[in-house]
């Protein structure tokens, strides 16, 4: 299963437009790509707006349905595990793992993107982090580029290399038209200390996918089982 795993530095940093981002870059390329998230959560405050497993879906150019892509939905906007707590269930790791590797059979290429940060608990003491493991994809990680990142973003990139697990690059997101000394500092300043490719991605009009700019990371090393697996 070749693949990578998006997560972020917290949530609303751009996670799912930065999944949305390569999976549609490897669908236009001619790749069959499918996408995987193991929990939404928010869906009473859309808006209209689409929610995250649709908007995967359309940018993979995939027949997935609802279940295939997401199989754990909540309305309310909170964590995967208390979501599901109010709505009387849990989130069973197995089925998880069960339905990425389904996702993923077949396609060129899976975009599986995490939930909130990669510590996020999903079900009791089985966070993002730990099916990020399991999976043993290399991890993208999305960031804001305004002030406070450099902090939040190596520490992600420190949890995910001790969980063993390779980082494809960090992507900066909402990258502004004109950017200031800030955002310039920022991005540099993670690629050296962090030693990591950063990547940039402007504000993207959703409903366009058609003009979105290409994110091509390259080849994904192949999956792995870390030789780490944190506490």
């Amino acid at each position: 299963m070749r693949g990578v795993f998006v997560t972020g530095t917290g949530t609303e940093v751009g996670k799912t437009v930065v999944a949305a981002a390569i999976a549609r870059s490897a669908a236009a390329s001619g790749r069959r790509v499918a996408a995987f998230k193991p929990a939404v959560s928010g869906l009473s405050d859309l808006y209209g707006a689409p929610a995250d497993h649709e908007l995967l879906r359309s940018a993979a150019g995939s027949e997935q349905s609802d279940d295939q892509i997401a199989p754990y939905r909540y309305r309310p906007a909170l964590s995967p595990h208390v979501a599901a707590e109010l709505e009387g269930e849990a989130i069973d790791p197995g089925r998880l793992l069960s339905a990425a590797h389904a996702a993923g059979d077949g396609a060129d290429l899976l975009v599986c993107e995490g939930v909130g940060g990669f510590l996020v608990p999903l079900a009791g003491d089985y966070l993002v982090r730990d099916l990020a493991v399991d999976l043993g994809l290399p991890i993208v990680i999305a960031a804001s580029p305004r002030l406070g990142t450099i902090n939040h973003t190596l520490l992600t990139l420190e949890s995910v290399r001790a969980a063993g697990l390779a980082v494809v690059s960090v992507v900066l997101t909402p990258w502004p038209d004109w950017p200031r000394e800030l955002e310039r500092g920022n991005r540099d300043t993670i690629a050296g200390l962090g030693s990591v490719p950063v990547n940039i991605l402007p504000r993207l009009d959703l409903s366009r996918p058609d003009g979105w700019p290409r994110l091509d990371l390259g080849e994904p090393p192949a999956p792995q089982r870390a030789h780490l697996r944190a506490a």
